[in-house]
């Protein structure tokens, strides 16, 4: 009785493509006024948002996933929905009540856990990774559009005009959610469930990385994964404003420039990534991987030109199968019934770097006094960027810290994944965790053994 149709992958693709195209039209009017808003110290409050936001996801999704597995998706998909969209009437109504609704809204920022976990009830094992590729490309591509749709309807129209057609786009999807979407847990939808207890131990976002010290090669991955993901998601979370403020690029510039970056990853993470792994084999991939990133890094750090950060930007891209790499390595190496514990352990890292990241990254700009203190700059009528008019700071000897910061740690992170073994076999005990899915797992949900249980935070990876 609820929905149209059957429950599909179609729904749960649907839902994510609106909420993140709606976001992404945003991109370039949040760069304006986050720096109208904190003009003194840019990037540290950006990282301090972005930062609270990223730990409150990662606290809150493993709860979030097991109240969904009793009380059903479609609730949860609307509850996180409406509260990750909630703060964008507010960017022209009230911009700081706009930042601290975004930094709080990652209680409920967790739409891709939910959305997984509908698209895992409604499908067969064999056919989940597609699914899940299929969520993931569609996310790709609302970001690859909606940045530039937005610049241009910003400069034509102004930014309100944008800000009221991303709240439209997300009503249609909360409207979407409630009249479209049918509820994948029918069995489970009745008062009685309402009472049901749930795990605290699927509930606990720790639980996942308690397991790391238990086997050494699960050690050193989780390791390697944690110093390479820290400045990945430093960088995601404060780049693009260093593009617009201190690099001179305009709004379409920063559009375009993640358009042909998420295009380029998208090449990376399918072509590449499978002719690489035929032919140098994982562990090399992973290697290689690290080694772009380092330069990719090193780059922006350095870099002072419009023309490097769009060099450093298709590197960027070679750099972003390192991640598949090693879910791929933890695949073929970790038996059948311990998949689901070592793939939760490096995404739960992942979350926690979400939230530690862009409070580093805002940190470091903010010691090394990397701000502009003038007002937001004028755009060239061409659409370019004016950089000669406000020049890097003259006492910056390296014009972006972060990202030098975050090479040294990629280094790191290189030295630790040489002594990976390419071939054996994992190791970690979860005789609780297995106790746990075959007590409360549902038989197609993500819980299921060969799923993780953690938060599948990858709002951010494209």
């Amino acid at each position: 009785p609820q929905g149209i149709g059957s429950p599909s992958v179609y729904h749960a693709v649907i839902v994510i493509f609106l909420e993140f195209f709606a976001w992404g039209l945003l991109t370039a009017p949040t760069l304006g006024v986050l720096h109208e808003t904190f003009p003194k110290h840019t990037f540290l409050m950006n990282g301090l948002i972005q930062g609270v936001k990223g730990l409150l996801s990662f606290l809150s999704a493993p709860l979030i996933g097991a109240l969904s597995d009793v009380w059903g998706r479609k609730s949860f998909l609307l509850l996180t929905v409406f509260f990750t969209c909630a703060p964008i009437p507010l960017m022209k109504i009230s911009p700081w009540w706009y930042f601290a609704v975004i930094s709080v809204s990652g209680v409920f920022a967790v739409t891709f856990s939910v959305v997984f976990a509908y698209v895992a009830d409604i499908t067969q094992e064999h056919e989940r990774s597609m699914a899940y590729g299929l969520v993931s490309a569609t996310f790709a591509a609302s970001l690859v559009t909606s940045p530039a749709i937005g610049a241009y309807l910003g400069r034509a129209y102004g930014d309100s005009l944008v800000v009221v057609l991303a709240t439209a786009i997300a009503l249609l999807d909360i409207c979407f959610i409630l009249v479209a979407v049918p509820e994948s847990l029918p069995e489970k939808m009745r008062p009685a469930s309402w009472g049901a207890p749930i795990s605290w131990e699927q509930a606990d976002p720790f639980a996942s990385l308690k397991k790391v010290g238990q086997d050494s090669i699960v050690l050193l991955i989780c390791i390697t994964v944690f110093l390479s993901y820290l400045p990945e998601a430093g960088q995601y979370s404060s780049f693009f404003l260093y593009l617009r403020q201190i690099m001179g690029f305009s709004s379409e510039s920063v559009a375009a420039f993640i358009a042909v970056l998420g295009i380029l990853s998208i090449i990376a993470q399918t072509v590449v990534l499978s002719l690489l792994m035929r032919s140098i084999g994982n562990k090399n991939t992973i290697l290689l991987g690290l080694g772009f990133q380092i330069l990719q890094l090193a780059w922006y750090g350095f870099g002072s030109e419009p023309w490097m950060m769009w060099a450093a930007g298709a590197v960027a891209a070679m750099s972003s199968i390192t991640f598949p790499a090693v879910s791929a390595l933890v695949s073929r190496t970790a038996d059948a019934d311990q998949q689901g514990v070592v793939q939760g352990m490096i995404t739960g890292i992942r979350g926690l770097c979400n939230g530690l990241g862009p409070a580093l990254y805002g940190f470091i700009f903010y010691i090394f006094h990397v701000e502009l203190n003038e007002l937001p700059m004028p755009e060239s009528s061409s659409g370019g960027s004016v950089v000669a008019q406000y020049p890097l700071q003259q006492n910056s000897i390296i014009p972006g810290p972060p990202f030098l910061f975050g090479a040294c740690s990629v280094l790191l992170a290189l030295l630790v994944a040489l002594f990976i073994p390419e071939h054996t076999n994992l190791n970690v005990r979860s005789s609780n965790w297995k106790k746990h899915c075959g007590s409360h797992g549902h038989p197609h949900s993500p819980q299921a053994p060969g799923e993780a249980k953690e938060p599948l935070l990858q709002d951010t990876n494209v």
